[in-house]
């Protein structure tokens, strides 16, 4: 009983051994003997983890220890895989769902070279042979870890990194495109992301946070996360995530906000792509939120008179002394609102009052008192031009040189909102008078068509009267006449 107990254990041993030396690399077991850096780095990749041979990336029969056998052609040896061929290789298994899902457990997406080939990487490279970036660009060919591992070179806190090894070198992005900048990594150590990445968090932003991962599309692409339109609803991904920003102890209702605003407005919903989105006020790679000093000049990119007027006014010392950020102050930050008269004076509403609305006495009131009353005078004169052009256009009198005329009073008007910024008396009066002349002048040549209408009319109508009398008085004496001549008769 003993002997059978014992021979079944030899032969179930063996059999083990047997089927194990089956399952033993022998292309992986021969490279280690060698020592070279393939096999040290595959000893910690992910796919050696998961079963993967040398042969299922490379081809031929791992199983043999006969190297002529192993590296056959007729075992499908193809060797050391070259150009678009790595991403081939890599696809075989990546771009098919079956494998990845049932065979793997993977929830990776199974599209990946599909969205590389689509994306601004999967162009031709300069030779013209074979696309720009390859999956081992990014993932490393052997050594391959988990973008969750730290050591991956595609981790967040390493991937700044891992693009920079391509668009910090000037010479090679000369060769696909002069005009893109090559200081994108420098920038980006500037920025809140880039400060916080830099100390280990992996939780803010950085490359593909922005651009995507396999389908970096160029920024001029309507389908790129960086495009004018998209770029908000990119960052919102993160900001407008009240769980994911909570440790950061900032506000996640920007989003919200800017598309209630006039530049939101202008941009989400009538695409407007002079409006700014999030990048031009906060950077694009060095983004950070504008600092007292710099908001105005992020505003005045734009609203460059505005802020020149500003500049040179006496709020802009004030402000100064109190740290106050300048447009922000009035004007809000990502809830801007469209500029009205309400904002101007010292009545309730108005941005004045904040400050000057409890001091009557001081001059800053009086002068936005001032300056509130002589726009409404100016908007009251140009209702009233307007009014008196429309009754002379309804009794048919040509009057377009006045209705062009009294544009310029509209024009006033909107340059009224932006020596508001001056915060000078003078000056705002100057332009206000400018529009008052033209509806004054408008005003007059339109009551004076009135009145000649009306004398035309009173004119016609004393000329008929008379014609009708002259023309009775005729008739009345021609009858005469005919009786006279019928009794001599």
């Amino acid at each position: 009983m003993k002997k059978v107990v014992i021979i079944i254990i030899l032969s179930f041993s063996t059999s083990i051994r047997v089927f194990s030396q089956d399952k033993v690399d022998q292309c992986l077991e021969c490279h280690e003997a060698i020592g070279d850096q393939p096999s040290t780095l595959f000893k910690n990749d992910i796919h050696q983890t998961k079963g993967i041979t040398c042969s299922d990336c490379h081809g031929g029969d791992s199983t043999s220890d006969d190297m002529e056998k192993a590296m056959s052609k007729t075992s499908g040896f193809i060797g050391v895989p070259k150009g678009d061929n790595v991403s081939k290789v890599c696809t075989n298994c990546h771009s098919n769902a079956q494998i990845m899902v049932k065979r793997y457990n993977s929830a990776l997406p199974w599209n990946q070279g599909d969205l590389l080939a689509q994306s601004v990487h999967g162009r031709l490279s300069i030779s013209g042979k074979e696309r720009i970036v390859k999956c081992t660009t990014c993932h490393n060919t052997h050594g391959i870890v988990s973008v969750k591992d730290p050591s991956s070179p595609i981790y967040p806190v390493n991937l700044p990194k891992t693009c920079a090894k391509c668009h910090s070198d000037a010479k090679y992005m000369r060769t696909y495109n002069p005009a893109l900048p090559v200081d994108q990594l420098d920038k980006y150590r500037t920025s809140e992301h880039g400060i916080l990445n830099a100390k280990g968090d992996a939780k803010v932003a950085e490359c593909a946070s922005c651009h995507g991962s396999h389908e970096i599309r160029s920024a001029k692409d309507v389908k790129s996360k960086v495009y004018a339109i998209n770029l908000p609803r990119t960052c919102s991904t993160c900001h407008s995530n009240p769980n994911y920003m909570r440790g950061y102890k900032i506000p996640s209702d920007q989003f919200e906000k800017y598309s209630n605003s006039v530049h939101g407005k202008l941009l989400l919903e009538k695409n407007d792509f002079n409006a700014p989105a999030c990048n031009d006020c906060h950077g694009n790679h060095s983004a950070t939120p504008p600092g007292v000093e710099s908001i105005s000049k992020v505003c005045g990119t734009c609203h460059a008179l505005n802020s020149e007027l500003f500049a040179s006014s006496p709020h802009k010392k004030a402000f100064d002394q109190r740290r106050l950020p300048e447009c922000e102050t009035c004007h809000g930050n990502h809830e801007i609102i469209t500029a009205t008269d309400k904002l101007l004076g010292v009545q309730n509403g108005a941005v004045c009052k904040w400050c000057h609305g409890d001091k009557p006495e001081s001059k800053a009131f009086q002068t936005a008192k001032f300056m509130r009353e002589l726009r409404d005078s100016l908007v009251s004169e140009d209702k009233n031009a307007l009014l008196l052009i429309n009754e002379a256009e309804q009794k048919g009198i040509e009057i377009s040189d006045a209705k062009f005329k009294l544009r310029d009073a509209k024009q006033a008007l909107f340059e009224s909102r932006t020596m508001v910024h001056s915060f000078d008396r003078s000056k705002f009066q100057e332009v206000i008078d400018k529009g008052l002349n033209v509806t004054s002048t408008v005003s007059e040549d339109a009551s004076n068509a009135i009145e000649d209408y009306f004398f035309r009319r009173w004119g016609l109508g004393v000329s008929s009267l008379i014609i009708t009398i002259v023309a009775i008085s005729l008739y009345l004496y021609i009858r005469k006449i005919e009786r006279r001549q019928k009794s001599t008769v």
